[in-house]
């Protein structure tokens, strides 16, 4: 006997044959007797947005690293080849990994006479014990680390697998060996490797370096002020949520590379660009504290030093022409760059599978003047994501169009600075 090869794939729906996809796929593979003998997992690009973020916790971020199924679609193929296919209600990962082969052009046997499913099996071993992955590992004391992540998932799984076998499965469920010999005996095609390397969760934090870390120190030319003004439009759209995405990260260097700007001029704009937000956040002659966590908090994310940040915040002084000296220093203040506003008849597009439903958003944004729009076009203004960094269609248009992509923290911001701004013109009669 091979073994048996127990799956969990995390997806961004529930259906295989439509528009949802693998976003995560885990193999343990166990012996005859249940022993873990390896075990493999990684992201998967599904190229969409990811579905129900909240439930399996995978960023987009993330995800943007990892390779396609057909990208790993030989490796796959090899730790399944000649095992009994085996997950925690079987019928859904199955369904799903046998799709994304379909995908690739690939008819694997993945079908239901080579699959056994540990929720069936345990309601027949123990028809008491809960049925859910969850429920089941608790009953049968088995670790179970982090719920809906495959690796952890399929370990578990591979876990009650193994009480199962010892529990008698082979004998108690009708046909267990017929299943077992007819996946070690039928065939699979050969599907070649590409030598794709998996990606786990958390490789963002890793790769995703901050812009400022990819550019060239200086370069010798001055900055035109087409230049400036081109660079800080693109930082005040980024910073328009109050966070900066890896898409965003990956904009912005694109741009300093396009417009040979280093490190040392980007640092004199970051500090121009505070300057702009102090004059405005002092317009009123009063700074609150909520104005100064702001400040401070998209001083952070162009990496200028808090003191400095300090310092412009105390000090806003005119517009200086020289960006190579006195914004240097923070002397300087917001050139004559327009900052991104929204204004009641723009259009906004909603992608992805929000927190809040999407009804909910579209209300909101109604209320507020905004009008809902099904489609990305050059005349929308702005679409929200579930996730800043959503690989959906949506999302990749507008990036290509130069539209902001903002997440539903950010748009509710965005909802609220558009409502107070509308209050102080009717109080101003504006």
């Amino acid at each position: 006997m091979t073994g048996y090869a127990v799956v969990d794939v995390e997806t961004t729906g529930l259906f295989p044959g439509g528009h949802d996809r693998i976003a995560e796929i885990a193999i343990v593979q166990v012996d005859p007797d249940g022993q873990v003998e390896d075990t493999w997992a990684t992201l998967v690009n599904p190229g969409r947005d990811l579905g129900p973020q909240r439930i399996h916790g995978i960023s987009a971020a993330d995800a943007r690293h990892a390779p396609t199924f057909g990208d790993v679609a030989g490796l796959v193929a090899e730790l399944l080849r000649g095992r009994t296919f085996v997950a925690h209600n079987a019928q859904f990962d199955r369904r799903f990994v046998w799709h994304a082969f379909a995908g690739t052009g690939y008819d694997v046997p993945l079908i239901a006479p080579t699959t056994l499913c540990t929720m069936r099996t345990g309601a027949q071993l123990f028809p008491t014990a809960p049925r859910s992955l969850a429920g089941a590992c608790f009953h049968h004391g088995v670790t179970l680390d982090s719920a809906h992540e495959a690796l952890s998932d399929a370990r578990a799984a591979a876990g009650l697998l193994r009480i199962y076998l010892a529990g008698g499965a082979r004998h108690v469920v009708p046909g267990w060996d017929d299943v077992v010999e007819l996946a070690a005996t039928t065939p699979w095609p050969l599907i070649p490797a590409t030598g794709a390397a998996p990606v786990r969760r958390g490789v963002s934090s890793e790769r995703d370096t901050h812009f400022l870390a990819r550019l060239a120190a200086a370069r010798t030319l001055p900055i035109t002020t087409w230049e400036k003004e081109e660079y800080l439009e693109l930082v005040d759209r980024a910073l328009l949520d109050r966070h900066i995405s890896a898409r965003e990260h990956d904009q912005l260097a694109e741009l300093c590379v396009q417009l040979e700007i280093g490190r040392a001029e980007a640092g004199a704009l970051h500090r121009e660009y505070l300057a702009g937000l102090a004059a405005v956040a002092w317009a009123d002659g009063v700074l609150d504290p909520a104005e100064v966590a702001d400040f401070l908090a998209v001083a952070g994310m162009l990496e200028v030093p808090a003191a400095d940040a300090q310092r412009i915040l105390e000090r806003p002084v005119p517009t200086s022409p020289d960006i190579t000296s006195s914004t240097a220093t923070g002397t300087g203040t917001s050139s004559a760059t327009s900052r991104f506003t929204l204004a009641p008849g723009d259009l906004v597009v909603f992608t992805g599978a929000m927190d809040e439903p999407r009804d909910v958003w579209e209300r909101r944004a109604g209320a507020a003047g905004l009008v809902p729009h099904p489609a990305v076009t050059k005349r929308v203004r702005l679409v929200v994501a579930a996730d800043p960094d959503s690989m959906s269609g949506k999302a990749r248009k507008a990036a290509s169009y130069g539209i902001p992509v903002v997440g539903e923290v950010g748009f509710a911001r965005i909802l609220d600075r558009l409502a107070l701004s509308t209050t102080a013109g009717v109080r101003t009669g504006g």
